[in-house]
C-alpha cells in the first residue's frame, strides 16, 4: 500500500545498497539549495560580508544536520552517526581548500564582488568530482577490500607530513609557475582584465584583428579551484572510508560539507591568520582516523570502532585545535 502512495515500486530499488528514493531526495533537496542560492539570494553579484557569511554557513550547516537527523530516523543511529562524523571529518578537512582558494583568488586579483560566482560554478564541478572519485573509491573496496588498510596507512603517512610540515609553507602562496595557469597562458587566449562576472569574453585579436573568446580571470580561478578540490578529495576520500564503506553515507556527508563550504569561505578568509595552529590539529585527526582500522581490527577483534566515541574524539581533537589556535593568535586583529 505504501508504496502506491509514495510513487513508482522503482524507487524502492536499491542502488549502491540504498533505497532509489534515497538518493532521488538527497539530489532534490541539493538541487533546492543551489537554485535558492544563485536564483534567491546571491541573484544579482555583490559582496558577501563576514555577517552575511556566518549566517549563510549557519543556514547550511543546519541542513546538513537536520539531513543527517532524517537519515537517523529512516535508516537507523549508527548511519546516522557514520554520517555526522563524515559531515565533521570532511567540513575539518575543507579548512585547509578555503585557504588555499583565498591565495588563488589573491593571486590572480579576483575582486570579492565576484568570487561567489566562481565558488557557486566550483561547487557544482565539485559535486561531480566527488561523485566520480566515491564511486571510484566504493568500486575498488568491492573488489579488493585490503585496500581499507592502504587508505588507512595513507593517511596516517600524510598527517605525520602534515605535522611535521606545518609552519614550513611560505611558498604556497605563490602560483606563477602553477601548471594550470601556464597551460592556459599557452594554449588559450586569456586576458588579465576582469570583465564583470563573465568566465570568457569576445575581444579582437591584435594578430588577426578578428574577434576572438578570451579566458578571462575568473575562469582560470575556477579551473585551479577544481584542481585543487581534486588534491584535498585524495586525502578527504579515503579519510571518508576509512569511516565508512557506505557510498550514500560518504557522498552525502562530503556534498553537504562542501556545500557550505562556499558561505564559510567569506567568513574564514577574513580571520585566516586566526587559525594559523588548525593544521596540526587536522594532522592528529588524519592519524586517528587512518589507526581506526587497526585498532578495530588488532585491538578489538574486528568489532566496529564504537561510532559515538569516533565522533566525541573527532570533536574533541577540533576543539582543541581551534581554542588553542584563537588563543595563540589572540593578540591579531580580524
Amino acid at each position: 500500500m505504501l508504496p502506491d502512495l509514495l510513487g513508482p515500486d522503482f524507487l524502492y530499488d536499491s542502488f549502491l545498497g540504498t533505497p532509489i528514493w534515497f538518493w532521488a531526495s538527497f539530489l532534490g533537496i541539493v538541487l533546492l539549495l543551489l537554485i535558492f542560492d544563485l536564483g534567491v539570494l546571491n541573484k544579482k553579484d555583490h559582496e558577501i560580508g563576514v555577517k552575511e557569511s556566518l549566517k549563510l554557513s549557519v543556514f547550511y550547516i543546519t541542513v546538513g544536520l537536520l539531513f543527517g537527523a532524517w537519515v537517523w530516523a529512516e535508516r537507523g543511529s549508527e548511519l546516522g552517526m557514520l554520517y555526522y562524523t563524515g559531515f565533521v571529518v570532511e567540513k575539518t578537512l575543507a579548512l585547509d581548500n578555503i585557504f588555499v582558494i583565498a591565495m588563488i583568488f589573491s593571486f590572480m586579483g579576483i575582486p570579492r564582488l565576484y568570487q561567489h560566482r566562481v565558488l557557486f560554478w566550483g561547487i557544482l564541478g565539485v559535486i561531480v568530482l566527488r561523485g566520480i572519485m566515491i564511486g571510484v573509491g566504493a568500486a575498488l573496496v568491492r573488489e579488493f577490500e585490503w585496500i581499507l588498510y592502504v587508505f588507512a596507512v595513507f593517511l596516517m603517512v600524510t598527517g605525520f607530513k602534515m605535522l611535521l610540515s606545518s609552519g614550513n609553507d611560505e611558498d604556497e602562496g605563490d602560483f606563477s609557475q602553477n601548471p594550470i595557469l601556464k597551460f592556459f597562458k599557452k594554449h588559450f587566449r586569456t586576458t588579465d582584465k576582469i570583465y564583470g562576472h563573465d568566465f570568457f569574453v569576445r575581444l579582437r585579436d591584435p594578430k588577426t584583428d578578428k574577434l576572438a573568446i578570451y579566458v578571462t580571470p575568473l575562469f582560470v580561478a575556477l579551473i585551479m579551484i577544481e584542481f585543487a578540490d581534486v588534491i584535498f578529495a585524495v586525502d578527504s576520500v579515503p579519510a571518508i572510508f576509512a569511516l565508512t564503506t557506505d557510498t550514500f553515507i560518504i557522498y552525502t556527508s562530503n556534498v553537504f560539507a562542501i556545500l557550505g563550504l562556499r558561505a564559510l569561505y567569506f567568513a574564514l578568509a577574513a580571520m585566516m591568520a586566526r587559525f594559523a595552529y588548525l593544521k596540526y590539529a587536522l594532522s592528529i585527526l588524519l592519524i586517528f582516523i587512518g589507526s581506526k582500522i587497526f585498532v578495530a581490527d588488532f585491538l578489538l577483534g574486528g568489532a566496529k570502532f564504537p561510532p559515538l566515541l569516533s565522533l566525541g574524539i573527532t570533536f574533541f581533537i577540533l576543539a582543541v585545535g581551534i581554542f588553542y589556535s584563537l588563543w595563540k593568535t589572540r593578540e591579531i586583529k580580524p
